[in-house]
């Protein structure tokens, strides 16, 4: 059983690229995206198409010398809102896993230690 909600991996991932773009003080490749979010480059360019056919991001094309064409990422206002549902999303799963983890670890402290308990009554 999937203890995610469907589609968390991928909500995550675009999350990831969406705060990438954002906090990129220039331009990036589609390779350093995928290093950056630790993900494969097919993953990314499958990903960044996805954001930008749903109006999230805008690519400009440009010349580089390097790389013949190359491309500016930025979010559009519609990204950004994505951006922070998606971060609300993310904060809430996490922090529900955290309280889920403090009980199990609470649980497993009561039977490893059953006489500190006894001591703390």
């Amino acid at each position: 059983m999937n203890k995610y909600l469907p589609g968390a991996y991928e909500q995550e991932i675009h999350l990831r690229l969406l705060r990438i773009i954002a906090e990129a003080d220039r331009s990036l490749t589609q390779r350093e995206m995928s290093r950056l979010a630790g993900i494969s480059i097919g993953k990314t360019n499958y990903c960044v198409r996805a954001l930008i056919q749903k109006g999230m991001v805008r690519a400009q094309r440009f010349k580089n010398a390097k790389a013949k064409a190359a491309y500016i990422y930025k979010l559009t206002p519609a990204g950004l809102e994505e951006k922070l549902r998606l971060a609300a999303a993310f904060l809430n799963r996490k922090l529900r896993e955290f309280e889920a983890l403090r009980r199990e670890i609470e649980s497993l402290q009561k039977e490893v230690h059953p006489s500190k308990e006894l001591q703390n009554s």
